[in-house]
C-alpha cells in the first residue's frame, strides 16, 4: 500500500511518522520550497488526547526530545482590563502542554528524509479505473498511490476538488498575531495558563512558550540526528479588533505602530509587549472556520485537519484535532497493511468519526469566540 499526503504541516507529518512506524510506504508533498520557507505560526496548546495521539505516531526514540522541547501549560486563566486590574478568573488549566509550531514541525520531519518533497504543490487528483488515485502537481506531473490524504490546510486544493461546495468562513473583524521574547518583566503578565486583556476597542490574549530546555541544545544531547531551531522562550499574543488595522501591503513595523497608537494609554507592560514584538514572527492573522459538510462517499481520497474542519483558535483544538485525526487514520491504515481490514471500508469509518469529532470542535470554538472578541 502506498499513501500520498498533500501537505507537510504538523497534521500531515504526524500521519507520515505513524505510517513509517507501521512500515507503510508514504510520500508527503509540500508546496513550500523548504521547511524554513516561512514562519510557522505561534505556540499551540496540546491537551491530553492530542498529546497522546502525537506520541502514538512519533517514534518512541523521540518521546524524550518532545518532552524536553515543549513547556507547561497549567494554572489559572485570568481576565484583566487594559491597566491589568483583574476582573475575573476564567478557570484553571491542568495537564496541558505548550509547543512551538515551528520546533514541533522540525521534530516531525526527523527521519522522514526524502519521503517529504518540498516545492511540490498538489493541485488536484484523478481517480483511476483500477481504484487507485493519481495526485497531480502544479508542474503537470503526477504520482500514483492507493490513498491520497489532503492535509494541505484551510486552502486545501484536495478539498476543493473532493467537496466543491464546502464553505470556509472568515470571522468578522481582524486579528494580529505577535511574538515577543520572554523577559522577567513581561513574563509576569502571564502568571498562569493565560491572560485575556479586555480593553476598549481591542482584546489581547497572551500565553507563554517557556521551553523546558532550549530546543537546539536538547536535540544535540537527546537525538543528535535531529536539528532543531535555536528558538528562545517567548510570549505569544493575539489582538482581536472589530475593524481591520492593516492594509494588504503593510509591513509588520507599520502594523505594530498603528496598534501602539491604539493602545498608547494601556498599562506600560502591555505597550512594551507590543513594542518589542519579533518582526519575523508576527503578522496579521485571518481567522476562518469550515462550515459542516456531509460525508462525501468514500473513495481513494480523504481529508485531515484544517483541510476539512478548520476552526477558530478560541477553544485551542486545531492542532489537537489534527493529531487525533492522524492517529485515528494511521490505526485504520495499519489494519489494512496487516490484512485485517479493507481500505475503503476502514477509511469510511475514519471519515465518519473524524467528521463528528472535528465539527464538534469547530462548534466549540465558535461558541467560545465571543469571549475573545471586542465589542463593535
Amino acid at each position: 500500500m502506498k499513501v500520498l499526503v498533500a501537505g507537510a504541516g504538523i497534521g500531515g507529518l504526524c500521519l507520515a511518522q505513524g505510517l513509517v512506524r507501521a512500515g507503510i510506504d508514504v510520500r508527503v508533498f509540500e508546496r513550500e520550497g523548504g521547511a524554513d520557507s516561512r514562519y510557522q505560526g505561534f505556540r499551540i496548546g496540546l491537551d491530553a488526547p492530542g498529546l497522546a495521539a502525537l506520541r502514538e505516531c512519533l517514534p518512541s526514540r523521540l518521546h524524550g526530545l518532545l518532552e524536553a522541547v515543549t513547556g507547561p501549560l497549567a494554572g489559572e486563566r485570568r481576565l484583566v482590563d487594559q491597566q491589568l486590574t483583574e476582573l475575573s478568573r476564567l478557570g484553571p488549566t491542568e495537564g496541558g502542554t505548550a509547543a512551538d509550531r515551528h520546533v514541533l514541525r522540525q521534530l516531525l520531519l526527523a527521519g522522514l528524509g526524502d519521503r517529504v518533497e518540498f516545492g511540490r504543490a498538489v493541485v488536484g487528483y484523478r481517480e483511476r479505473p483500477d481504484g487507485r488515485v493519481e495526485a497531480r502537481f502544479a508542474d503537470g506531473s503526477g504520482v500514483v498511490g492507493d490513498l491520497l490524504v489532503g492535509a494541505d490546510g484551510v486552502g486545501s486544493a484536495v478539498r476543493r476538488q473532493l467537496l466543491p461546495g464546502a464553505e470556509v468562513t472568515a470571522v468578522p473583524g481582524s486579528a494580529l498575531l505577535g511574538r515577543t521574547p520572554m523577559t522577567e518583566r513581561l513574563g509576569a503578565l502571564v502568571p498562569g495558563a493565560g491572560t485575556l486583556v479586555q480593553g476598549p476597542g481591542a482584546s489581547l490574549l497572551i500565553g507563554r512558550m517557556d521551553f523546558r530546555r532550549p530546543p537546539r541544545l536538547a536535540a544535540a544531547e537527546l537525538a543528535p540526528e535531529v536539528e532543531l531551531p535555536d528558538t528562545g522562550s517567548y510570549l505569544r499574543w493575539v489582538v482581536m479588533l472589530p475593524e481591520p488595522l492593516a492594509a494588504g501591503s503593510s509591513s509588520w513595523a507599520e502594523v505594530r505602530d498603528r496598534l501602539l497608537d491604539l493602545i498608547h494609554d494601556w498599562h506600560p507592560d502591555l505597550v512594551e509587549l507590543v513594542r518589542r514584538s519579533d518582526v519575523g514572527n508576527s503578522s496579521p492573522l485571518t481567522i476562518r472556520y469550515a462550515e459542516p459538510v456531509p460525508h462525501w462517499g468514500t473513495g481513494p481520497v480523504t481529508l485531515l485537519g484544517d483541510a476539512v474542519h478548520a476552526m477558530p483558535p478560541s477553544a485551542g483544538q486545531g492542532a489537537n484535532t489534527a493529531f487525533r485525526d492522524a492517529a485515528r487514520l494511521c490505526r485504520s491504515l495499519t489494519a489494512v497493511h496487516r490484512g485485517e481490514a479493507e481500505l475503503i471500508a476502514t477509511v469510511e469509518e475514519y471519515e465518519l468519526e473524524m467528521l463528528d469529532r472535528g465539527f464538534a470542535a469547530v462548534a466549540d470554538g465558535l461558541a467560545r469566540l465571543p469571549d475573545f472578541t471586542p465589542a463593535r
